[in-house]
C-alpha cells in the first residue's frame, strides 16, 4: 500500500513539474515570440522601436533590452522633413512584468521601469512655440501609454534637446537629467490634463538647461534638483543676445532690456501642480535669490509705448493662476538702471548690495481676503550711501493703494554724476546728510512728506551740445538759486504728483522725489 502511495505521490509530483515545466516553456516561447510583435508590429504608438539584445526572465519576472533606437514611423517614409521623437537608449530594464497581460493582450505591463543613458531629440514641426502640456501628451505619454503600462519609473544620465525645424538650432537642450516617479497612473481623463499622467512621488535632477525661447533672449542654468517638496536651481542667466544697438534697432516702441545673473535660487516647501480644470498653483514658504546681477536698460530715444502700466497690485491681482509665496528673499546682490536720453552714455543708478525681503505675496486668483504684501530694501545707494526703504500694498485693493517710506544717509553728491550728467546734464558737489520720504498714492497719482539735511550743495551745468563744457552762465545762475545748505536741519515739505498710466511705478516714485527736491532746493 505504501509502495502504491509513494509512486502515486511521485507520479504527481512528475506531472506537476512537467506543467510547470511545460508552462514555463510555453510561456517563454509565447514570451519571446510576442514581445517583438507588441513591440514592433503590434506597436500601436506612431514609433518604431528597435534594438539589438532583448532578455527575457519568467523566474525574476523582467525584461531587458539594450541599444534601443526609437524613431517617428513617419520618419522611414520621409528622411529629409523630420519632426517628431528621435531617440536611442543603452538599455531598459522592465521589472515586475504581468506575464497574464503580454499573453491576452498587445502591452506590456509592469512595476517599474529603468532607462540608462537615453538621447533624445525632439523635431518641432514649425517654429512656433512648444504647447508643452499637449507635446507631452501627444508626442510622448499617450504613444509609449499604448506600449507599456508602468507605475514606476527611473531615469539615468539622459540628454534631451529640442531643435527648430528650419535651422537645426537647438531651442532647448538639458544635460546628464536623472528622473523618478512613483505612483504613476494614466487614463484618458488623465491624459486630458496639462500634466498628462498622475503621480505620488517625484524627483528630477540634471546638470544644465539651456532654452532659447525667442532671438532676443536665452536662459541657462547650472544644477536643477527638485523633489516632492524642494527646489534648487544653480547659476541661472537670463541674457540678451543682442548687443544694445540691436536690441535698440528692435524695438517699435520703448521696452526694458534685461541682463540677470542669479548664483542660487531655492524654494522651501514647495507645492505645484494643476488642479482638475486644469488651474496651476504654485505655492512656497520661502523662495530664496542669492548674489543676484541684475542690469536693466532703457532707451529714451525710442518711441514711447502707450498703453497702460499695471502697478504691482493689479500685476499680482490678475495672474490667473494660484500663487502663494510666503517670503521672498534676494540676498547680496547688485542692482542697475541705465537709461539712455541723448547720444552720449546712459545714466546709470546702481544699488549694491542690495537686500530685498518680502512677504504675503499672493495671486488675487479666486481670493476674496488677503494680508499686506510687506517689502523691506536694505541697501547701498551708488555703493555707498545706506538705503532703506518699507514699501506695502494690497493686491486686492482695486485702486491700487500703497505706501513707500525710506531714507538714504551720508550720500556724497558727486557719486550720482554717473546719472546725473548723462541724463540731466548736470553734476554736483556736497552731502546729503539724510533724505526722507513717505508717499502714499494709488493708481492716480502720490503725495506725501520728503525731507532733506543737506551741506554746501554745488551745481555745474554743462553745455547742451557739448556735454564736456560748462555752462557757465546756468552754472552761475544755479549757484544764484539753489540754496547751498540746510543749516544742520532737515528741511521738509509736502508733495503731490499725477501719475502717468503709460508709465511704471517707479516713473510716479522718481517724480515724487523729485518734486520734494525742487521745492527745497529751489
Amino acid at each position: 500500500m505504501k509502495k502504491h502511495l509513494k509512486k502515486i505521490l511521485i507520479g504527481i509530483g512528475a506531472f506537476v513539474l512537467l506543467v510547470i515545466a511545460f508552462g514555463l516553456y510555453f510561456n517563454y516561447y509565447w514570451i519571446d515570440k510576442k514581445l517583438p510583435l507588441i513591440i514592433n508590429e503590434k506597436n500601436k504608438s506612431p514609433y518604431f522601436i528597435t534594438y539589438k539584445n532583448l532578455n527575457v526572465s519568467l523566474l525574476t519576472s523582467t525584461i531587458t533590452a539594450s541599444d534601443i533606437s526609437i524613431v517617428p514611423k513617419a520618419a522611414l517614409k520621409d528622411s529629409i522633413n523630420k519632426a517628431g521623437i528621435f531617440a536611442s537608449v543603452e538599455s531598459i530594464e522592465v521589472r515586475g512584468i504581468s506575464v497574464w497581460s503580454l499573453i491576452v493582450s498587445d502591452r506590456i505591463k509592469a512595476r517599474r521601469v529603468i532607462i540608462q543613458k537615453p538621447k533624445i531629440t525632439l523635431y518641432k514641426k514649425d517654429e512656433k512655440k512648444i504647447q508643452y502640456s499637449k507635446s507631452l501628451s501627444a508626442d510622448v505619454v499617450a504613444p509609449f501609454e499604448k506600449v507599456i503600462s508602468v507605475s514606476e519609473v527611473e531615469l539615468h544620465n539622459g540628454d534631451v534637446t529640442i531643435l527648430y525645424p528650419k535651422s537645426g538650432k537647438p531651442m532647448l537642450t538639458a544635460r546628464n537629467i536623472s528622473i523618478e516617479l512613483n505612483g504613476i497612473a494614466i487614463t484618458d481623463d488623465v491624459l486630458k490634463r496639462k500634466i498628462p499622467f498622475a503621480y505620488e512621488t517625484y524627483s528630477f535632477d540634471c546638470d544644465s538647461v539651456y532654452y532659447k525661447p525667442n532671438v532676443t533672449y536665452h536662459i541657462k542654468t547650472g544644477k536643477i534638483a527638485t523633489k516632492n517638496d524642494g527646489f534648487t536651481l544653480e547659476k541661472l542667466e537670463y541674457l540678451c543676445d543682442l548687443s544694445r544697438p540691436a536690441f535698440i534697432k528692435s524695438l517699435e516702441t520703448e521696452r526694458d532690456m534685461y541682463n540677470i545673473k542669479v548664483e542660487k535660487l531655492n524654494l522651501n516647501n514647495l507645492s505645484w501642480g494643476f488642479r482638475k480644470d486644469d488651474t496651476l498653483f504654485v505655492h512656497s514658504s520661502k523662495l530664496q535669490l542669492d548674489n543676484v546681477n541684475a542690469n536693466i536698460f532703457r532707451d529714451k530715444r525710442v518711441a514711447d509705448d502707450l498703453r497702460k502700466k499695471k502697478l504691482y497690485n493689479s500685476l499680482l491681482r490678475d495672474l490667473g493662476f494660484d500663487l502663494r509665496i510666503d517670503t521672498l528673499a534676494i540676498k547680496n546682490s547688485v542692482l542697475e538702471y541705465e537709461e539712455q536720453v541723448g547720444d552720449g552714455g546712459p545714466g546709470k543708478l546702481r544699488w549694491s548690495p542690495f537686500n530685498l525681503t518680502a512677504t504675503n505675496i499672493y495671486s488675487g486668483f479666486e481670493q476674496t481676503k488677503l494680508p499686506d504684501v510687506k517689502i523691506v530694501v536694505a541697501a547701498k545707494f551708488m555703493d555707498v550711501a545706506p538705503m532703506n526703504v518699507k514699501w506695502n500694498l494690497n493686491v486686492l485693493d482695486k485702486s491700487d493703494g500703497f505706501r513707500i517710506r525710506g531714507s538714504i544717509k551720508k550720500f556724497p553728491v558727486e557719486q550720482l554724476s554717473d546719472f546725473s550728467k548723462p541724463y540731466m546734464n548736470f553734476t554736483g558737489k556736497g552731502i546729503l546728510d539724510e533724505v526722507y520720504f513717505d508717499f502714499k498714492g494709488n493708481d492716480n497719482g502720490s503725495k506725501g512728506n520728503f525731507g532733506i539735511n543737506y551741506d554746501d550743495l554745488k551745481f555745474t551745468i554743462y553745455k547742451k551740445n557739448d556735454r564736456q563744457k560748462k555752462n557757465k552762465f546756468l552754472t552761475a545762475v544755479a549757484g544764484i538759486f539753489v540754496k547751498k545748505d540746510s543749516k544742520e536741519k532737515v528741511k521738509q515739505t509736502e508733495i503731490e504728483v499725477e501719475r502717468e498710466k503709460d508709465k511704471s511705478f517707479y516713473n510716479m516714485f522718481w517724480k515724487s522725489i523729485a518734486e520734494g527736491l525742487k521745492k527745497i532746493l529751489i
